[in-house]
């Protein structure tokens, strides 16, 4: 099921790589970022050292488009909810990273699928 790729798999990975744009980038502690996508640092450590979230490599594009999402989180730290939301949206929606994911992961998804995009 698609929900069950964006739960599992597609925002572990977002927290992932939104973790390490605010350490590398905005050179913030892992309590600040757990404070912020509202998990544990026990959690950003993981993400960190690539203990999770370690199954979907974003392109470059959807990288620049996390690290946009980054700079208005931190310019808005209550809305990094709605910045995830919205990332997630848009690459449930029309992600080829994600459609190749799913594949991956369910042997019955036709070659044509369009499953994600649709919902």
């Amino acid at each position: 099921m698609p929900q069950e790729i964006e739960v599992w798999y597609l925002l572990p990975a977002l927290r992932k790589e939104l973790a390490r744009v605010f350490i590398k980038d905005y050179d913030m502690k892992q309590k600040e970022v757990a404070d912020i996508l509202g998990i544990t640092e026990a959690a950003v450590s993981q993400y960190l050292s690539s203990k999770r979230a370690v199954e979907l490599k974003f392109p470059k594009e959807e990288l620049q488009q996390i690290k946009i999402a980054a700079d208005k989180i931190v310019k808005n730290k209550s809305g990094a909810m709605e910045q995830l939301s919205s990332l997630s949206k848009k690459f449930m929606g029309n992600s080829k990273t994600i459609c190749d994911l799913h594949k991956k992961y369910d042997s019955s998804i036709p070659h044509k699928c369009a499953i994600c995009a649709t919902n």
